[in-house]
């Protein structure tokens, strides 16, 4: 049978207009018709039409009653009557019973009104907290306040028993209240509830005072204390059934994780509700959003804690480590919505000092002896390449080696992974020092292999790359001690100079014959056909330099400038040439500038870069030039600010040089030398001279 919803009931009264005083059989008739359709309701037009529609299907007549022929005045009547009721229909006795009390029932308001006054029981079952409170609390003052009257109210046992009933009544539906808070369909009772919190605790305050009356039996009622605890126990609650009730989770792999996430993501869902929805039912003095961030942060806390107490692998307590250093701080209590909202400088750390570094401590461990294992794989990996094939890798006519392109991206990615979890750089830089190890190693290998390996020249000059990279990526390490950055900087030094020294010692041995000619007297008379020759040789050797990177070859080619730059001046300090006289000093100075001139010129043309090293045979030209014993004084300390490691023996020996100079000359230039060394305070350019062996046997100048 198909039903409809019913309307509002309007019971049919009588017309005036349609009332005529002065006739009686109008007035009967009329009486007779409203008595005969006292069961009928009205519809409106559309429900008419199906209520109908209804009678035709159910065979009941559609209009009730029948036309009285007999009488006219009765025929007009009922006629209007019909007319003024064809809009209701005929409902069963027992059913307008049930109408007539649906119809009063909701006529009683949903809040109090004026006009209607409520009791106790009615206001708590309508929610109305506040209201009941307040109807306490007057009772309550009634029978236990001290009267402004001469007359004085007695309390009796039952009307005391009475009102603590009715609190216990309050106090449970306050905390049903509180229990739902995160319900939205109950935001008005939560806010009823904050207000009877505001009456209680000024009642309690109240009594607290009042030291000359009797209190009741259950004040105070500590209903602030009770909320908070009650908070408590539901956010403990609430975190305990997210592992059930929230989702996203189930691609983790681990049950620990699951659980730590879905905790993370009630945590971070009823925040937000607390901004959105329930604080507007608090009022300011609550703070009820720090209240709330305070008791879910204690609640993970203990949560985290308990599991960082077991026995965790190292995926479980990385995750934990996310979670205290990243997650939770950074996605969930810095939440655009929450932040304003909440004072997270309160809230102190998620774990202890000490439970977090055993922690750390797991995790660094475990990543140290992931990355030294990555690393030995990678040197494996290139020694395997040496061992395999004839030739390293060419690239653009050049020896590469990949080495340290996989070795860079294992120490910079454990690196920032440790700080992303740890949010400490030290603790990160134990994974750079691991690459101390790894170099030793690395330097060990290239050791070994000399002498024993036939394509040792190429391998060598691929390692060139990687060594080159290694030092610019350590060199790049600003927060790196020190300390670490030397020891580590000494390793790859020394590495380059093991493969310079293996490209650069069998070219000296070649030019051994042009060193010799050097600063000789063969030298002083044919200086342009001797350095011709070992400019010479120079450009022959340099050219198998050719499939070297590079970047790498102008450090070689720098280094063979230097050490090249080095012998001459050796050569120099031999003093196997004494130069007796002005002209032959003259002539020796102008050789040298010739000399150098040629010399670092071809350098700087092959690829060297130290373009400084053109500047030193000039300046020791100069002492060798000069006569004037005070301007050569002067040159001398010129020479020593411009060169701080020029030691005082090879000073001796470029004046040994100059036969014409007495030993008081001698004497005068080292003590000014001496007086001025420790005043000279400007920037030196690179070491030189300390590279620069003397001989022993030089004259002692007294």
């Amino acid at each position: 049978m198909r039903t409809f919803q019913l309307p509002t009931i309007m019971l049919p009264k009588k017309s005036k207009g349609e009332a005529d005083a002065d006739s009686e059989c109008t007035t009967v008739v009329e009486q007779q018709s409203e008595a005969k359709y006292q069961n009928y309701i009205k519809i409106p037009n559309i429900l008419k039409k199906i209520y109908d529609n209804y009678q035709r299907n159910a065979k009941v007549p559609d209009t009730p009653g029948e036309a009285d022929a007999e009488s006219e005045c009765t025929t007009v009547v009922e006629q209007q009557s019909e007319a003024k009721y064809q809009n209701y229909i005929k409902i069963p006795n027992i059913l307008k019973k049930i109408y007539d009390n649906y119809q009063r029932n909701a006529k009683v308001p949903d809040t109090p009104d004026a006009s209607v006054i409520l009791d106790f029981n009615q206001n708590v079952e309508q929610n109305h907290l506040s209201e009941a409170s307040q109807q306490l609390l007057a009772q309550e003052d009634h029978l236990f306040r001290r009267q402004s009257s001469d007359a004085e109210v007695t309390c009796t046992e039952d009307e005391e028993d009475s009102l603590q009933k009715n609190y216990e009544t309050l106090m449970l539906h306050l905390r049903m209240a509180v229990n739902d808070s995160f319900n939205k369909e109950n935001q008005e009772k939560l806010r009823s509830a904050v207000k009877v919190i505001h009456q209680q605790e000024e009642q309690d305050r109240h009594w607290e005072k009042a030291t000359e009356e009797k209190s009741p039996c259950w004040r105070p009622l500590r209903c602030k204390e009770i909320h908070d605890m009650l908070l408590k126990e539901l956010i403990e609650v609430r975190l305990q059934q997210a592992n059930k009730q929230e989702n996203g989770a189930d691609n983790l792999s681990t049950s620990l994780k699951r659980e730590v996430c879905r905790m993370g993501k009630r945590i971070q869902n009823d925040l937000l509700q607390v901004v959105q929805n329930v604080q507007q039912c608090y009022t300011s003095d609550f703070d009820i959003c720090n209240v709330y961030v305070q008791l879910y942060h204690q609640a993970f806390s203990a949560k985290l804690s308990e599991f960082a107490q077991t026995n965790l692998d190292i995926q479980d307590c990385t995750y934990i480590l996310c979670w205290i250093h990243g997650y939770y701080p950074k996605d969930i209590l810095k939440q655009n919505e929450l932040e304003p909202h909440i004072k997270t400088e309160s809230l102190g750390a998620l774990l202890t000092e000490e439970v977090r570094k055993a922690l750390e401590e797991q995790y660094l461990s475990h990543k140290e002896i992931e990355v030294r294992t990555w690393l030995s794989n990678a040197l494996k990996k290139e020694e395997e390449i040496w061992q395999m094939s004839n030739k390293p890798e060419l690239i653009d006519g050049c020896h590469i080696s990949n080495l340290a392109l996989d070795v860079i991206p294992i120490i910079n990615g454990s690196m920032k992974e440790t700080v992303d979890i740890l949010v400490n750089r030290d603790n990160a830089q134990r994974i750079l020092v691991l690459m101390e190890s790894f170099l030793m190693s690395y330097k060990k290998s290239l050791t070994d292999l000399k002498g024993r390996h036939i394509s040792l020249p190429d391998i060598l000059k691929a390692s060139l790359v990687s060594i080159k990279q290694f030092r610019e990526y350590i060199e790049k390490q600003e927060n790196l001690p020190d300390d670490k950055k030397a020891a580590l900087l000494s390793i790859v030094s020394e590495m380059r100079n093991l493969c310079h020294s293996y490209f650069l010692s069998p070219i000296h041995k070649k030019l051994k014959e042009q060193y010799r000619k050097l600063w000789t007297q063969a030298w002083l008379s044919e200086s342009q056909t001797i350095v011709g020759e070992l400019i010479s040789a120079l450009e022959d050797m340099v050219q198998d330099f050719s499939d070297i990177q590079t970047d790498c070859m102008k450090e070689l080619l720098s280094q063979l400038h230097f050490e090249v730059m080095t012998e001459y001046v050796k050569r120099m300090f031999k003093v196997k040439l004494k130069l007796k006289d002005k002209d032959d000093q003259e002539a020796a100075a102008g050789f040298l500038c010739e000399d150098s001139l040629r010399i670092n010129s071809l350098f700087i043309r092959i690829g060297s870069e130290d373009k400084w090293l053109s500047s030193i045979l000039p300046k020791i030209s100069e002492v060798v030039r000069l006569q004037d014993s005070g301007a050569l004084q002067l040159e001398i300390v010129t020479l020593a600010q411009i060169y701080p490691d020029i030691r005082e023996c090879q000073v001796v020996a470029l004046l040994d040089l100059k036969a014409n100079l007495s030993k008081a000359e001698v004497r005068n230039i080292k003590k000014s030398l001496n007086e001025n060394r420790n005043l000279l305070n400007t920037e030196s350019t690179a070491a030189f001279f300390c590279k620069v062996p003397v001989k022993k046997n030089l004259r002692t100048v007294f």
